[in-house]
């Protein structure tokens, strides 16, 4: 009887003044049982020895690619979207992405793998245990049920949880390669991935159990949405219009505004907040955020869409 292939897996990290957690980001990785893997690292331009320690691990381990690039990102989407279009995927049957500050548990790709073949998925997230440099520990929730239209105003989950398909990562570089210009205007790459697959088709699984500890400290992009700042933060970004500006650009490049009725979402009107209001129940998964989310719809009416500066 044949034994199945092992599955071909390459991780795409993101790296910008990472020096503190590489190592054992690096080591969890590299750890990782029952697939083949490939480490192909962006470098963002660091002055804490991150680049050194890189070299150090590449010396050692030929599954350690850097990629050249002598640039400086400026984000950590720019730096994924770089990989995601400069990497040759030929002969990889999946591409996860990975944060520099985390610590993977040694059956996360074996397991989003299996979960995608179990489930017939294109794309896998899972939840994660957040922690924190005193120890603490809590698991971030993010396995509610998929809505209609949640991919356009949030993420999957965290994105270093993301698992993708080989087909799925050609679909999304035809459109970063089409597309550069616009793309760069993208601050969340975890959310557009995430929009782009559930427009195109793709099937997505989301697995409640945690796959990873995902280290939270004072250089997170995002973090954990937990708690009154997390809340006000969140609220700023809506009442600024930043959150409205970047879904109607992820909605317009991830093909999701040909539909009608999210075009009219997205006209800067008044009328628009309301009609989106009427769907809040249809565009975010957990059901207290969906609660804020009709809430400000209903603000944006009632003051006006604000205009991001």
């Amino acid at each position: 009887m044949t034994r199945p292939a092992v599955p071909r897996v390459a991780v795409c990290m993101a790296v910008c003044n990472g020096a503190n957690w590489i190592d054992e980001q690096l080591r969890s990785i590299l750890g990782q049982q029952g697939v083949e893997l490939t480490v192909f690292v962006g470098v963002d331009q660091s002055h804490d020895g991150s680049a050194e320690r890189l070299a150090r691990h590449q010396a050692v381990d030929s599954r350690v690619r850097i990629l050249p690039s002598g640039q400086g990102f400026g984000s950590a989407a720019a730096n994924f979207f770089y990989l995601l279009r400069e990497i040759d995927f030929t002969g990889f049957d999946h591409v996860a992405l990975a944060d520099q500050d985390d610590v993977w548990f040694s059956d996360k790709l074996v397991r989003a793998v299996a979960e995608m073949r179990r489930q017939g998925g294109d794309a896998y997230s899972s939840n994660v245990i957040a922690l924190w440099p005193d120890g603490r520990q809590s698991l971030v929730d993010k396995a509610q049920p998929l809505r209609r239209w949640d991919h356009l105003f949030e993420a999957a989950g965290p994105g270093c949880t993301y698992v993708m398909s080989a087909a799925l990562v050609e679909a999304l570089r035809a459109v970063l390669d089409r597309e550069g210009k616009a793309v760069a205007g993208i601050a969340l790459h975890d959310w557009f991935i995430y929009a782009f697959a559930r427009t195109q088709g793709f099937r997505w699984v989301i697995d409640p159990r945690p796959g990873m500890l995902y280290r939270q400290h004072a250089s997170n992009v995002v973090g954990v949405n937990a708690g009154w700042r997390a809340l006000l933060r969140r609220a700023t970004m809506v009442r600024s219009g930043w959150a409205f500006q970047q879904a109607a650009l992820i909605a317009h490049l991830s093909g999701a505004a040909r539909d009608p009725q999210v075009l009219a979402w997205f006209d800067g009107s008044r009328a628009s907040s309301l009609r989106l209001a009427r769907h809040a129940c249809q565009c975010r998964r957990r059901r207290r955020d969906r609660l804020f989310f009709l809430l400000s719809c209903v603000l944006m009416f009632v003051t006006g869409p604000a205009r991001p500066r």
